[in-house]
């Protein structure tokens, strides 16, 4: 039944359809043609589809988007360059280090590799292209340093993981801030050697009456990742309320106080969140059909079995987990290989005794790397779309930045306590 099911979902894609037909498609022509062992009703079917997006937790989704799309268009990304740019900009290798530095702040307010792309890259590359930087490592640079949106919270992706795997969000959003700190570390490790080597121009420095300055423009966004995660750690309120909150604090900030946003663009803004939100919940709806049929044939004991043997460590477990998802992250959008395979392994790593927090955190890791690595990461093609620039140039300068990442996930899997340790 899996090869069929694979079989159909690969012919629909390479007939060019949307990753939501195939994986929606796929599981109705299985139950409609009779390849299952069970004589299932199609409306039981129709049924999952409904009760993939019912949860109360979705909420959050358009929620946060919203509020990054508000903040988009406004004036957030651009205090928040000067900021950092004021205080560590005049260093060797300060601009890189502040491009890594912008990425994970935006990260914490938009939830998204390809808004931050947009917000962030657009900016720095000419910053960057400016102080001496090659444009290949510029670009490279700004689409892994975007990859801590999928690690710091509020992530779609932890979201997308919590609402599978039935773990609590606000956790996950806890969990994720070590390893994505450590990876925006090790970005600037990396960023003050690289400019030492290559000898990249030191920038004027800052005066302090320009860094006051620079830091009371900041004070307000900066304002946003604390309440958002510290509200949520506190227990001040839920994952969900947060992203509502998130909203009513966009709205103040961009239309209210610094008047980037007038509010005749909130609609149109909102119509821009409502096409993300309808494709991402399109594809969490065929998710839950996925997962229903695959868990009715017991493909996960299955796969166990010829995968991992009888008896497969935690530790071997999680090698296997992170491998198809980086695999499966570098040829499909991270959402949908979450939503996929996600219910594959859960119940084996569960059944080995690894914390489904901890491995919500290596899945999300993978799908953060897997977006900036060749052949299809999606946060590549973004880049080769806002820079307009050929695909072969955005991805030169990723080979030091993807064995990084690499490096970090062996960290990870070998110890849980980074992921665990704010719990």
């Amino acid at each position: 039944m899996l090869t069929i099911l694979l079989s159909i979902m690969i012919i629909l894609l390479l007939l060019n359809f949307p990753m939501m037909i195939p994986l929606i498609v796929a599981p109705f022509v299985i139950v409609l043609l009779g390849y299952t062992k069970f004589d299932i009703d199609p409306s039981i079917m129709v049924g999952q589809l409904v009760t993939g997006i019912e949860s109360y937790q979705l909420l959050c989704v358009p929620l946060f988007i919203f509020a990054a799309d508000i903040m988009t268009a406004g004036k957030t990304s651009k205090r928040l360059l000067d900021f950092i740019g004021a205080f560590i900009g005049h260093i060797r290798g300060g601009y890189a280090v502040t491009t890594a530095a912008a990425c994970s702040l935006f990260g914490a307010i938009s939830g998204s590799t390809q808004a931050t792309v947009v917000a962030i890259g657009k900016p720095m590359r000419e910053r960057l292209l400016k102080v001496g930087y090659k444009d290949s490592s510029a670009i490279a640079l700004i689409i892994n340093a975007s990859d801590v949106a999928l690690l710091i919270p509020p992530s779609i992706g932890l979201i997308m993981y919590g609402l599978v795997a039935g773990v609590s969000i606000g956790e996950l959003f806890i969990a994720g801030i070590i390893p994505g700190l450590i990876v925006f570390l090790a970005f600037t490790i990396y960023s003050v050697i690289y400019a030492r080597v290559k000898n990249i121009p030191l920038t004027d420095k800052a005066t302090w009456k320009q860094r006051w300055f620079a830091f009371r423009k900041a004070l307000l966004p900066l304002g946003f990742p604390i309440l958002v995660i510290g509200g949520i750690y506190i227990g001040w309120f839920s994952a969900t309320e947060a992203a509502g909150i998130s909203v009513l604090y966009a709205l103040i900030l961009e239309v209210v106080i610094f008047r980037s946003v007038h509010i005749k663009q909130i609609p149109k803004i909102a119509l821009s969140t409502g096409l993300v939100t309808s494709a991402v919940f399109i594809l969490v709806a065929g998710g839950q059909v996925f997962t229903y049929l695959v868990n009715l044939e017991r493909i996960p004991q299955l796969l166990s079995e010829a995968v991992l043997g009888t008896d497969p460590s935690s530790t071997y477990v999680l090698l296997v987990v992170t491998l198809f998802f980086f695999i499966g992250c570098m040829f499909v959008d991270p959402i949908v290989v979450i939503l996929v395979l996600t219910p594959i392994f859960l119940p084996i790593a569960e059944q080995v005794g690894i914390d489904p927090i901890h491995l919500g955190i290596i899945i999300t890791f993978q799908a953060a790397l897997g977006s900036a690595t060749p052949p299809f990461g999606v946060d590549i093609f973004t880049a080769s779309a806002v820079f307009n620039k050929p695909y072969m140039e955005v991805i030169k300068g990723t080979p030091p930045y993807i064995l990084i990442m690499v490096f970090i996930s062996i960290l990870l899997i070998f110890f849980p306590q980074l992921s665990l340790a704010m719990l």
